[in-house]
């Protein structure tokens, strides 16, 4: 196998059950390729009580300025029911054109296309000017604890400096031309408790319904709107996940009511901000007529957007080269790495599509991989060398 193959290399990769947070050897052989073509390495392993060691690993390849990272994730979901695979879930294999496999988009194959495309470049341009570096995480679908955030930090203590990233997450929904994550939207969970007093249903005097009080809460969270969207952003949007009373009986009147609420909010919020007009609306439908709690769960997913610009214009213009659309710019989806990425460096998202992943029968296109592998080649050349 050349190490410059994208498609062996997808295969490779997905060979390894990396189920989130088992290694499996998928980092083993990414650091294996890259210590091969000259790049330095290390493996670092972070902890944190209350959840699962996680391995990492680092690379760069050159000393110099400017430094372009690139970021992914080896681990995965788990697959599933295996015997509903067309293909055994961590076979890598390749049937008229399309490689399958849990990973191949989200994203072992967007981890291969970026390795391919750097061996090539730093092959073909030994002595350029400047560093690439990869930044690989086995922690990405599941704490979030162990992993990117903790390897950034590791990083800056080293005195390692980024001018730019690209997380190469499938971004496009359809076709490997359509977008662009240019940033990301922010994830606040709430969790609200509706004190009653339990009591027979003939008997309403005697008793206190909650579930009347979390009508009311909950048509005051969802009656106006939080924002009218930003120049990047749609609007913000609140999503009742759980209703909930884990009430039998039909003749009884509950003690509790129980709702959880997740908000995808965009750059005119920051949580405390957010957290603080949810109690606003909640206290004002309240009044002194229902008793009630509300407890916001930590988050670390804040609202942030990369500025288009000279680093995204060229990444634009590589993957129109290669694919002739235009990619969108787009804030869309859920969070990502980039969150931590962002404190870092201006970090942008690039890589295949992503209509099959965490499904049964994820796969990916070869010759999408090929054309990715291709673009981030693009992108690496004229980074380094504009003229």
């Amino acid at each position: 196998m050349t190490h410059a193959d994208p498609v062996a290399l997808a295969q490779t990769l997905i060979r390894c059950p990396s189920v989130t947070p088992a290694e499996a050897g998928a980092l083993a052989f990414c650091e294996a390729v890259l210590a091969e073509a000259g790049f330095s390495t290390e493996r670092v392993t972070f902890s944190a009580p209350g959840t699962p060691d996680v391995e990492n690993l680092y690379a760069r390849y050159g000393t110099g300025a400017p430094f372009l990272l690139f970021a992914g994730h080896t681990d995965v979901v788990p697959p599933g029911d295996e015997s509903r695979w067309r293909h055994p879930p961590f076979s890598g294999t390749v049937e008229n054109g399309v490689l399958y496999g849990r990973g191949a988009c989200d994203m072992k194959g967007g981890v291969a296309a970026m390795l391919a495309a750097a061996i090539r470049f730093v092959r073909a341009n030994p002595g350029f000017s400047g560093s690439i570096g990869f930044l690989l995480t086995g922690d990405e679908e599941g704490p979030a604890v162990n992993g990117t955030v903790r390897l950034l930090e590791w990083a800056r203590a080293r005195g390692e400096r980024f001018d730019h990233c690209i997380l190469g997450e499938p971004t496009n929904p359809k076709h490997l031309g359509d977008m662009i994550k240019i940033g990301r939207r922010g994830s606040l969970t709430g969790h609200l408790t509706v004190h009653g007093r339990q009591g027979h249903v003939a008997y309403p005097h005697l008793a206190d319904n909650p579930v009347h009080g979390m009508v009311r809460l909950v048509s005051a969270l969802l009656a106006e709107p939080l924002d009218a969207g930003t120049a990047h952003f749609a609007p913000s949007n609140l999503e009742m996940t759980t209703l909930d009373v884990g009430n039998p009986a039909s003749n009884v009147i509950p003690a509790e009511a129980r709702a959880t609420f997740n908000i995808r909010f965009n750059d005119t919020w920051q949580p405390e901000t957010l957290a603080a007009e949810i109690r606003r609306r909640l206290a004002a439908a309240a009044g002194d007529a229902i008793r009630y709690d509300v407890v916001f769960a930590p988050t670390n997913a804040t609202a942030f957007v990369t500025e288009p610009g000279d680093f995204v214009t060229l990444v634009q213009d590589a993957v129109e080269a290669h694919t002739g659309r235009r990619p969108a710019l787009s804030t869309t989806g859920g969070t990502s790495d980039a969150r931590f990425i962002k404190d870092y460096c201006p970090v942008i998202e690039y890589g295949l599509v992503g209509e099959t992943m965490h499904q049964v029968d994820e796969c990916v296109r070869v010759s999408d991989l090929e054309a990715l592998t291709a673009i981030y080649e693009t992108v690496l050349a004229r980074y380094f060398m504009p003229a």
